[in-house]
């Protein structure tokens, strides 16, 4: 059989910054896997570059137009109201706090993620693979965990009557919530800080007992520190990241032997950058009906206002008609807002995109190919998106698979009629009237949100004969197929 595999999903894990915590002896598990894996030079995340989206992304293998989640706030047309996963406390608090962790738990899961769309857990629970998970957002699989409720979170769900049993991997630890078996790890969900070190413990044991094939393990802290400080700050943050995967090695009885034993995935589900001013859309819009947070929307409101970090997303709440008739009045309106950098829509079956450069009108053809092999029809200045072709193939500049990544999310019937991503500096202020100004954020279709690291070690291209084509970036999306053919399931390990 071949070995056992972790993926280690570091939340907005930058590729220099995990060299920077390299290079200062800082992160040594980190860097055995860089130093002795195959580190892919150029792998993109989803957009909007958020994790829920690109969670979902890693889980299911495809992209936010197939799994339909679409965001950190969106709003469920066929619910009349904002879904919210918890953009920040105070967000949480204005939508409810026990409305926002249903939304988190269960609903993003169970109702959110497309069923068509099999997850990780599923496919390998089917296979018979013995999967396994630390908290992370996107958990779906096939065994039946009952709650488990530790702590303050006993008290909350009580108050909320919430007594939701969930399908998930065959060992799945969430904090405070669900924990397949008992284990002497303090449990943590929503305190920023802690969340790692359950990881390593839950990990440890995992690991000792030899009760995975496959673990997806998650280490989310990072991305608060992120936040607060800055991706400039974070070698202190990835180092706590390092150390918990030490835990694991040291379950398995050491580094060594964890690395003979197991393959190894490290990546991020997307990137950050500075951020030091905010846009509030709401204000901007003013003197429109805006749907409320705190209830099902009335008859008169004309649009609901969604912020996700660096990118947002406005719907138009008429009949469709009218919806697609707005779209030039909101456009107009717009323009007048500082820190937009870039807005996208449809309209007559194509992708529309306007920055200050230009207008791009696009849709899957034949006039040119882009470095994945996708092939596009554009009309209208490629400097929108600062696009260059060359030979008839088209090259990216700071809006990394800028076509691929806004038509998958303008083809999702979750987002919404207008998608804007954020000029550098800029953050789209949440619903709480929280950003995080003076420290980082992402969200955008740039570069600095988007870009993330990839290693393989012992599965994926450093398993195979043929190394990783340098000409070709990667997605995010990618990284299933990888697990599943490290499994023999799917018919190959290759990327399509």
């Amino acid at each position: 059989m071949n070995k056992k595999l972790v993926l280690v999903v570091v939340d907005s894990l930058k590729r220099e910054m995990l060299e920077r915590a390299v290079e200062e002896g800082q992160a040594p598990l980190f860097g055995e896997i860089l130093r002795r894996g195959t580190s892919i030079e150029e792998c993109v995340s989803v957009f909007p570059s958020v994790t829920p989206a690109a969670s979902s992304s890693i889980t299911t293998g495809t992209g936010v137009g197939s799994h339909q989640v679409p965001s950190i706030n969106w709003y469920h047309r066929g619910e009349d109201r904002y879904v919210e996963y918890g953009s920040s406390w105070p967000a949480t608090r204005t939508f409810g706090v026990l409305r926002t962790i249903k939304d988190i738990v269960y609903n993003m899961n169970f109702e959110h993620l497309s069923r068509s769309k099999p997850t990780l857990f599923e496919t390998l629970d089917d296979a018979s693979v013995r999967t396994a998970c630390t908290p992370f957002l996107i958990f779906r699989g096939r065994t039946r965990h009952e709650l488990a409720l530790q702590g303050w979170m006993r008290r909350l769900a009580r108050a909320a009557n919430f007594h939701h049993p969930v399908y998930g991997p065959a060992e799945l630890f969430y904090g405070e919530l669900y924990s397949s078996r008992n284990v002497d790890c303090r449990a943590t969900l929503a305190r920023p800080g802690t969340r790692d070190a359950y990881s390593g413990c839950v990990g440890a044991h995992l690991a000792e007992y030899d009760l995975y094939d496959f673990m997806l393990f998650s280490l989310p802290d990072n991305d608060h520190f992120s936040h607060r400080y800055g991706p400039d700050a974070t070698v202190a943050s990835i180092a706590l990241a390092d150390r918990s995967l030490r835990q694991v090695a040291e379950g398995a009885g050491g580094i060594e032997p964890f690395l003979e034993r197991n393959a190894v995935i490290l990546m991020a589900d997307h990137s950050q950058s500075p951020v030091s001013r905010g846009i509030r859309l709401t204000e901007a819009f003013s003197d429109w009906r805006i749907a409320q947070p705190v209830a099902r929307r009335s008859a008169e409101a004309e649009l609901a206002v969604s912020p996700g970090g660096r990118a947002a997303m406005l719907y138009l709440l008429g009949d469709e008609p009218a919806r697609e008739a707005e779209i030039g009045r909101v456009l107009r309106r717009l323009e007048r807002v500082d820190g937009i950098e870039l807005a996208a829509w449809r309209a007559n079956g194509e992708a529309c995109v306007r920055s200050a450069a230009g207008e791009l009108h696009f849709a899957p053809g034949e006039t040119a190919r882009d470095r994945r092999g996708l092939g596009w029809d554009l009309e209208g200045s490629l400097q929108t998106l600062e696009l260059e072709t060359a030979s008839g193939e088209l090259r990216f500049g700071c809006y990394p698979d800028a076509l691929g990544r806004l038509w998958d999310a303008l083809s999702a019937g979750s987002t919404g009629d207008v998608l804007l991503s954020a000029e550098p500096g800029y953050e789209f202020v949440d619903w709480g009237g929280a950003d995080h100004a003076g420290g980082g954020s992402h969200g955008s279709l740039r570069v600095e949100d988007s870009m993330v690291p990839l290693v393989f070690w012992g599965c994926g291209p450093d398993a195979r004969d043929d190394p990783p084509d340098g000409e070709r970036p990667w997605s995010i999306t990618d990284v299933a197929s990888e697990v599943l053919g490290h499994f023999g399931l799917d018919g190959s390990a290759e990327r399509e």
